[in-house]
């Protein structure tokens, strides 16, 4: 018996049983798309992260107070280990290097106020983060020298304050009870949580440490971001920028006082943490494609039972034990088949449907529906239906004919 004529009894049996089939089909539909879509949601949730920590650049540093737990009392890093980073000969991988102040502070504007983020910074900190102005300017020498009470306000901030994003500059607002007139409105990067840049105003680093943040020393930071020629430089410049530290603090290797972390180093975790957030999410939708292949053999093992006297009958006729086993196979593959196909479908539609809440909820989350998941999900459909299809059909083949013939 040919394949194709295999294929067209199979089909013939199973539209004998209309709703019985749909019903099965229904169960590897609900499996195989909610693993796309899982899958689709994990994709996106990682393209956001990793896009966001990218876009910050992945040829910057940044450098830390503290090391290991074995360094007891470590040295703050200061104004003067900044400017030691920018020694072209000690460090000749280095272009950039931005020193900053970092707190929480209140701003408000006739009524309006929040608690945000308030970062103190020196001009340098605008290329080295690439933080880019909509409108005005970014804090400069003379704001820093002058410990100007100026201050740039990120979108939410000014939406927050203002209800508005444009025709700010020159307003004054009250941060932590002082005057400040903003300068700038930086362009909006988007993000959540409290790392969200959206969010942050800048000040003067001079301004921030006389005003804003009391630390035990005058130019003591709270951090140093270090900007490397390009990706395949920052081994070099985490290696000059940790010599130059442990000169200056007078410290031996192993026993460093700071910590350095690099932008790829934040990827490789943020990558880390979404695989196994999207393997999760795939296997607990799994599940339901597990139940949906049970469903299968129970159907089959159902239509088994009824058709045993046209079993026998075959038989008799002349189908060999092959014959039936294709039969039985064949119709539970089918069954896989059209749920695969259609839950392709319901998956696609729902990670759409997620996608167009999240963006109603302002979450920067865009699905993304990969060929890789469709294959996936499709050959594990197909695979789940002739595992699970497999009993039954050997079941039917090894029944003897003159048994199955007297079967009622």
């Amino acid at each position: 018996m040919d394949l194709w004529r295999i294929a067209l009894e199979a089909l013939d049996s199973l539209a004998s049983n209309k709703v019985r089939s749909a019903l099965t089909v229904l169960g590897i539909v609900i499996g195989v798309g909610a693993v796309i879509a899982m899958l689709a949601i994990g994709a996106g949730a990682q393209n956001t992260i990793t896009g966001s920590i990218s876009g910050i650049g992945t040829n910057l540093l940044f450098v830390m107070r503290g090391g290991n737990d074995e360094v007891r009392n470590p040295q703050p890093l200061t104004l003067g280990d900044a400017e030691a980073m920018r020694d072209s000969f000690a460090a000749p991988s280095v272009i950039g290097v931005a020193p900053v102040l970092q707190g929480s502070a209140e701003i408000t504007f006739v009524g309006e106020g929040d608690i945000v983020a308030a970062v103190g910074v020196t001009p340098e900190h605008a290329s080295v983060r690439n933080v880019e102005i909509a409108e005005g300017e970014f804090i400069n020498e003379i704001h820093v020298l002058g410990r100007s009470a100026v201050v740039v306000l990120g979108p939410d901030v000014a939406e927050t304050l203002f209800g508005r994003t444009e025709s700010i500059v020159g307003e004054t607002v009250r941060i932590e009870g002082q005057p400040f007139r903003v300068i700038g409105i930086t362009i909006a990067k988007g993000g959540q949580g409290p790392t969200n840049e959206d969010n942050q105003i800048y000040v003067p680093m001079s301004t921030a440490q006389t005003r804003l943040f009391r630390r035990s020393g005058r130019d003591h930071v709270d951090m140093i971001l270090v900007q490397a020629l390009n990706a395949d430089a920052v081994t070099a410049a985490e290696e000059e920028i940790s010599a130059i530290l442990r000169n200056r603090h007078r410290s031996d290797i192993g026993e460093d006082d700071f910590t350095t972390f690099s932008q790829q180093s934040f990827l490789e975790v943020a990558e880390t943490i979404t695989n196994v957030f999207t393997i999760f999410l795939g296997g607990v939708a799994g599940i339901s494609l597990l139940v949906g292949g049970i469903g299968i053999m129970n159907i089959m093992l159902v239509s088994v039972t009824e058709r045993t006297r046209e079993i026998g009958l075959r038989k008799a006729v002349g189908a060999r034990k092959r014959d039936i086993l294709l039969q039985f196979l064949t119709e539970s593959a089918l069954l896989s088949l059209f749920g695969g196909l259609i839950g392709i479908v319901l998956g696609w539609a729902l990670s759409m449907l997620v996608g167009a809440i999240a963006a109603a909820s302002n979450a920067d989350i865009n699905p993304v529906v990969g060929i890789d998941a469709v294959l996936m999900a499709t050959l594990f459909s197909a695979a789940v239906g002739l595992f699970f299809g497999l009993y039954p059909a050997k079941r039917a083949a090894d029944l003897e004919p003159v048994e199955a013939l007297r079967y009622e």
